[in-house]
């Protein structure tokens, strides 16, 4: 008789019991699955940002503009290879709020971002139209866009006929270069919204800069400071990194939340399954004693125990990061309201590890039970 029959055979004692736990662990896994994904869709844009772009806002407040003859004198600063300038539209579309949209110089925005991928006839198309816009593909596919539709978006910037309504030409769907890049942007050219705004022209709200070397970006931060210093609109620079980060901890530090969720579910699924591996060796006491007296050695009865708790916690905790995978695999479940929405590869590690220490520390206190366990006294019982 083979050890792993043996363990198998163990485990089929009790069907029912074992379904039962294994289930709770898959569901537990499946649930770690989607939390992965939430907090990536949460903290979306810090993972992927460029750790040689610096975010420049009013000193202030982000509500507050810059001007746009900023972009300048930052670009004259000894470290600085290319500046480029947004601005928060805050329009809606249909009934829908919270989409990101913002005018931009068109070549300026995509040299500081080259992750936005957009084919070179649609650029070429957008520096042409006055009225054009590109979104992203991910932003594209949850209204059904398709190159060539003309978009209204409601703001709260008035033009200077008094209608607050901005029709756009959808010019350029952009592709993320990398996983996790942002493709729920919507941009459009500056200069046509700022000739058409009622109020603010010449005014942007931040700027995004890239530096030559990462390494000094604390020191260009200080120097773009330093230049706009005791003027109308002093800035606050810090790395593209912090300020996602900052403005995810807005709604409050996800992380931490999601951790303290999944670690009472792992620690309640923790409970379940050593109690199953707990009850499994009391009822086969005398079967382990006579496992001792036909030859097997304490280590062996150790190892068999381990094992039969191994095999529990892969086999649930591995169709429950497969579920997971799949099921996040099938997209965003909100319909597209979330930026990005996927499992990280290292997520995915991070849970084969915690299916192996799940396994082992469920089954560690039964199993040393079982090898302590003397031969007289389990054949007594």
């Amino acid at each position: 008789m083979s050890y792993p029959y043996l363990v198998w055979a163990n485990l089929k004692r009790r069907k029912l019991r074992t379904l039962l736990t294994v289930l709770s662990i898959l569901v537990a896994f499946v649930l770690f699955g989607f939390l992965a994904a939430i907090r990536v869709a949460f903290n979306a844009g810090v993972d992927v940002a460029g750790a040689d772009r610096l975010f420049v806002r009013h000193k202030v407040t982000l509500i507050l503009p810059l001007p746009e003859s900023y972009e300048q004198r930052i670009e004259a600063i000894e470290g600085v290879e290319a500046a480029a300038h947004g601005t928060w539209f805050g329009g809606i579309y249909q009934d829908k709020t919270g989409l990101f949209q913002t005018p931009v110089n068109p070549k300026e925005f995509l040299d500081i971002y080259p992750e936005y991928v957009l084919e070179p006839n649609e650029l070429e198309a957008w520096l042409a139209t006055r009225t054009g816009a590109i979104a992203g593909r991910k932003l594209a596919e949850r209204f059904g866009w398709k190159v060539g539709d003309r978009i209204p978006i409601q703001a709260p910037w008035r033009r200077k006929d008094g209608s607050n309504v901005w029709a756009f030409d959808l010019v350029g769907i952009y592709e993320g270069a990398k996983q996790g890049t942002d493709e729920s942007i919507f941009a459009f050219r500056y200069d046509y919204w700022d000739e058409a705004r009622q109020y603010g022209e010449g005014q942007v709200g931040w700027y995004w800069v890239r530096v030559a070397d990462p390494d000094e970006s604390a020191a260009v931060a200080a120097a773009i400071d330093a230049e706009f210093a005791n003027s109308p609109a002093e800035t606050k620079t810090e790395t593209e990194k912090a300020f996602m980060q900052g403005f995810a901890n807005q709604i409050g530090n996800v992380g931490k939340m999601l951790t303290a969720i999944l670690s009472a579910v792992f620690f309640t699924i923790l409970l379940v399954a050593g109690n199953t591996m707990a009850l499994s060796v009391r009822e086969r006491v005398q079967e382990l004693g006579v496992l001792k007296a036909v030859g097997f050695s304490d280590a062996t009865v150790l190892a068999l125990v381990l094992a039969e708790s191994l095999a529990m916690a892969v086999l649930g905790g591995g169709l429950g990061l497969a579920v997971a995978w799949w099921l996040v695999s099938l997209g965003d479940p909100t319909g597209g309201a979330l930026p990005v929405f996927y499992m990280p590869g290292r997520q995915l590690a991070m849970g084969v590890g915690m299916v192996a220490a799940l396994g082992l520390v469920a089954g560690l206190l039964p199993a040393l039970q079982a090898r302590r366990l003397r031969i007289a006294d389990a054949l007594r019982r």
